[in-house]
C-alpha cells in the first residue's frame, strides 16, 4: 500500500454515521440536541488514529515515527482494557447509560469495532510496508524466521534450549488440563498436534504462553550478522522450535495470540477499610478481568479462531487478525536501543529562567518573585532542586506535597525521604488509584512511611489529581510559606516528555490556600474558603461556568469578548453548554484540545465563533491553561484539570491564577503560537473530522513546539519538523 492510499484509508476512516455526519442548523438554538455532541469514546478513537498518523509523517525522523505507532499500540490497549469494557460491562448488566450525544453503548461499540478494525489492519500495512523496509535500508533489522542464516540459524537454537526452554510450560488440553487461566496481554500460542503422547492422550490441542521474564524481542551477535543491528522476536524462536516442546508429537501448527482484558479496577468506598490493602487485591484480579478482544496472528485456521472465541466468550466482532507480532508495544526496545541519532529527534538542554541560572539560594528568589516556568523547554530541576534544599535547610520546618504519578526511586521521593529522616514534617498525599501506575504508587508509600513521613491516601472515591507542594520555613520570627503548582506530575521523566507549566511563588494569599487544601485533604471539616485558588470538586467549575459567562456578558453588552483554553479533553456538557452560549453571543472562543473533544465547532447559529484544534507532536500536550479577555483586564489560570466530568466532580483539582503581566503575557504568548501553528495542528469540522489547515501561497511553516524549542533552548530545527 502506498502513501496516497494509506492516508486516504486514514480520512475515510473518521467517517462515523454518529461522529460525523455533517450537522444541519438546530432548529431553537437547542443547545441539548444531541446532534450538537460527539461521543466520548468515538473522539478517543479519532485521537488514538491522529497519533497512528503521524507515523507517516516523513518530516518526523524514522524511530520517531516508530514511536508513534507503538504509541497507538499502547493507546488502542488502554482504550480496549477501560473505554471498550465500560461499555461491554454496561451492555452485559443491561444497563446502558446515554450521554449528551444520545448514543446507546451497544451501538457505539458496533462503530467502535468498525473503525477499530479498519485502523489496526492499516498499522500492520504501514509497519510492513513503509517502517519496517525503511528500518532495513538505515540497517536496523527485524530477521524474519525465512530469512534466517545458517550460523542465525544455530545461534536461534542454542538461545532457545537454553534461555527459552527451561522456562516454558506447554499445556496439553484435556479434562485434566483445562484452558488455562491466561494474563491480560500476554503473548501466548495455539498449538495443533498429531500423536499420542506417553499417557495415551491424544487431544492434539496445546497452549503454550510465552514467559513474561522474557524479552521478546532479542539481539542477534554482530558474528552471525552482516552489519548493522539485527533482532529476532522471541515469538519467531518458539515458532521454529515449538516441536521440541513436544517430544515425539508431530505440531501441525502454532499460532500466537494475545487476549485483551478489562483493566479497570472497581473499589466500593463503603466496602473498603484499608485502601492500600484492598487496592493489592485488585491489582492482582486485573490481569484476570473478563475477556474485551482476542488479537490473532491472520494465518490462524478458522476452526482454532472459533475455538479460542469460544473459550473467552467473545464474538467475531472482537477478533483481530494481525499480519505481525500480536504485542507490538514490545517493539519499543528498537526505538530505545539504537544508537542513529540521524533517525531520532535532535536533542535539547532544557533552559533556565534569568532568575535561577545562578541562583544559589532558591528561596531568596523565590521570596523576590513568581517563577513561571513551561516544560520541557525550561528545566524541572529548579522543582526538584527546592525540594532538595528544603530538605537540607535547618530553617524548614514541614512539606507537604501530592504525588499522583511518580516513580519509587524519583528524586523528588529521595528528597521527601531526606526530609523525613532529617526530623522536618513531612506529609505526602499519595494517589494510589493513578491508573496504571498504582503499584509503583503502593511501593513508593511504603517506602515514604518507612522513612518517617505521614503518607495520606487522600479521599476515598475522589481522585488527588492537583499538583502541589508547601514548604513551611521559620525566617526570623515568621513562618514563611513557598509553593510549587504545576499542570504535571511531579516524574522527572515526564517533565522531558510533557509540555507543563509550573509555577514557583511565595504569595501570601496563594500559599495560604495551597495550605488550607492540604488541611481538606488530610483532615475533616467544611470546606475552606479560597483567596486566589480555585479548587474541584468545590469552585473550580462554578468559577469557571462564571468566567464564560462574564465573557458571554461582555459581548452582549458590544465589547471584546475572547476566550483561549488548552486542555487534553473536553466533555463536560455543562461547560460545553456555556461555550455555546457564548459563541452564540458573539465570544471569539479558540479551543486547543490534544485529545477527546465532544464540542462540535462550526455549527451554524451555534458555534460558529469556536475553532478546535489539537496538536500532536513530539512532546505530549499536557497543559492546561484558562484565558478570559475580561474587557482588558485578563484572568489567567493555569490547572491539573481538564474539562471533564471526572475532573470537575469527582477528583481534588486545582488551578492557580497567574498575575502580573509578563508573566501573564507569557503565557498569553505561547498559546499565541499554538493558534498559529499550521504544521502540526489539525482543525477539526463540525462533522468531527479533524483536517490539516490550508497553507496560502508563500506562508511559512509554523510549529509550535519547534519554534518554543529555538526560543527557550537555542536548538535547531533539523529533524524537528
Amino acid at each position: 500500500m502506498n502513501t496516497r492510499i494509506i492516508r486516504e484509508t486514514s480520512s475515510t476512516d473518521a467517517s462515523t454515521p454518529a461522529a460525523n455526519d455533517a450537522v444541519p442548523p438546530v432548529p431553537a438554538r437547542d443547545l441539548n440536541d444531541s446532534r450538537l455532541y460527539i461521543n466520548r469514546e468515538l473522539s478517543q478513537l479519532q485521537f488514538n488514529i491522529r497519533v497512528l498518523d503521524q507515523a507517516l509523517d516523513e518530516r518526523t525522523p524514522l524511530l520517531e515515527r516508530l514511536k508513534f505507532l507503538l504509541i497507538f499500540s499502547r493507546n488502542m490497549d488502554e482504550f480496549f482494557e477501560i473505554r471498550v469494557a465500560g461499555l461491554k460491562g454496561q451492555v452485559a448488566l443491561d444497563h446502558e447509560l446515554i450521554g449528551q450525544d444520545g448514543i446507546p453503548p451497544r451501538r457505539a461499540l458496533a462503530e467502535i469495532s468498525e473503525i477499530a478494525h479498519r485502523q489496526i489492519e492499516r498499522q500492520y500495512t504501514i509497519l510492513n510496508e513503509r517502517i519496517l523496509p525503511e528500518l532495513a535500508e538505515q540497517g536496523i533489522r527485524i530477521v524474519r524466521r525465512t530469512q534466517w542464516s545458517h550460523k542465525q540459524k544455530l545461534w536461534v537454537r542454542r538461545y532457545f534450549r537454553e534461555e527459552v526452554a527451561p522456562l516454558v510450560t506447554p499445556i496439553g488440553l484435556d479434562p485434566t488440563h483445562p484452558f488455562p487461566l491466561l494474563v491480560n496481554k500476554s503473548l501466548n500460542f495455539i498449538v495443533r498436534l498429531e500423536g499420542v503422547d506417553a499417557f495415551g492422550r491424544d487431544s492434539g490441542l496445546a497452549i503454550v504462553p510465552a514467559p513474561r521474564v522474557l524479552p521478546r524481542l532479542i539481539r542477534m551477535p554482530e558474528a552471525i550478522c552482516e552489519g548493522g543491528d539485527n533482532y529476532v522476536l522471541l515469538s519467531s524462536m518458539i515458532h521454529a522450535h515449538a516441536d521440541e516442546l513436544f517430544p515425539g508429537m508431530q505440531v501441525l501448527g502454532c499460532y500466537q495470540f494475545r487476549l485483551t482484558r478489562n483493566a479497570d479496577l472497581s473499589l466500593d468506598p463503603e466496602d473498603v477499610e484499608d485502601l492500600a490493602l484492598a487496592l493489592r487485591g485488585e491489582l492482582y484480579s486485573r490481569r484476570f478481568g473478563d475477556a474485551v478482544r482476542l488479537e490473532v496472528a491472520d494465518n490462524c485456521p478458522k476452526d482454532l479462531i472459533d475455538y479460542l472465541l469460544k473459550q473467552f466468550g467473545l464474538s467475531e466482532s472482537e477478533l483481530y487478525e494481525v499480519n505481525g507480532p500480536v504485542n507490538l508495544a514490545r517493539l519499543f526496545r528498537i526505538a530505545s536501543e539504537a544508537g542513529y541519532p540521524q533517525l531520532q529527534y535532535v536533542p535539547f538542554t532544557p533552559a533556565l529562567p534569568k532568575a535561577l541560572k545562578h541562583a544559589e539560594d532558591l528561596f531568596q528568589v523565590i521570596g523576590k518573585q513568581d517563577v513561571l516556568l513551561l516544560h520541557p523547554y525550561e528545566s524541572f530541576s529548579p522543582v526538584i532542586d527546592l525540594l532538595r534544599q528544603a530538605a537540607k535547610d535547618p530553617q524548614v520546618l514541614a512539606i507537604k506535597q501530592t504525588l499522583y504519578r511518580t516513580n519509587a526511586n524519583s528524586e523528588i521521593v529521595d528528597a521527601l525521604v531526606d526530609a523525613a529522616r532529617a526530623g522536618k514534617e513531612v506529609t505526602a498525599v499519595v494517589e494510589l488509584r493513578a491508573r496504571f501506575d498504582e503499584e509503583s504508587n503502593l511501593t513508593l508509600a511504603s517506602r515514604l512511611q518507612q522513612a518517617g513521613a505521614m503518607v495520606i491516601y487522600g479521599v476515598v472515591g475522589i481522585k488527588t489529581h492537583a499538583k502541589l507542594m508547601l514548604i513551611q520555613r521559620r525566617e526570623g520570627s515568621e513562618l514563611v510559606r513557598y509553593s510549587h503548582m504545576g499542570t504535571g506530575n511531579y516524574h522527572t521523566g515526564n517533565a522531558r516528555l510533557y509540555t507543563d507549566y509550573s509555577l514557583l511563588t511565595s504569595d501570601e494569599a496563594l500559599c495560604e490556600d495551597v495550605h488550607k487544601l492540604f488541611s481538606q485533604l488530610t483532615g475533616m471539616g467544611k470546606v475552606l474558603r479560597m483567596k486566589k485558588l480555585l479548587h474541584a470538586p468545590f469552585t473550580l467549575k462554578k468559577t469557571l461556568l462564571e468566567l464564560i459567562a462574564r465573557e458571554t456578558a461582555h459581548a452582549e453588552a458590544g465589547k471584546p469578548a475572547q476566550i483561549i483554553i488548552k486542555v487534553n479533553a473536553l466533555t463536560e456538557p455543562k461547560m460545553i453548554r456555556a461555550l455555546y452560549k457564548a459563541s452564540i453571543a458573539g465570544v471569539s472562543i479558540d479551543l486547543i484540545v490534544r485529545g477527546v473533544c465532544c464540542l462540535r465547532p462550526g455549527v451554524e447559529g451555534v458555534s460558529q465563533n469556536i475553532r478546535v484544534r489539537s496538536i500532536i507532536g513530539r512532546f505530549l500536550e499536557h497543559s492546561r491553561a484558562y484565558w478570559f479577555a475580561n474587557d482588558g483586564e485578563p484572568a489567567l489560570y493555569l490547572s491539573s484539570a481538564d474539562l471533564m466530568e471526572r475532573n470537575l466532580d469527582r477528583r481534588v483539582e486545582s488551578a492557580f491564577p497567574i498575575e502580573g503581566k509578563k508573566l501573564q503575557q507569557k503565557v498569553r504568548d505561547v498559546l499565541q503560537l499554538y493558534l498559529n501553528d499550521n504544521t502540526s495542528a489539525l482543525l477539526m469540522h463540525s462533522d468531527g473530522q479533524y483536517v490539516h489547515p490550508s497553507l496560502a501561497s508563500g506562508e511559512n511553516t509554523r510549529n509550535v513546539q519547534t519554534q518554543l524549542l529555538d526560543k527557550i533552548c537555542g536548538s535547531g530545527t533539523k529533524n524537528n519538523h
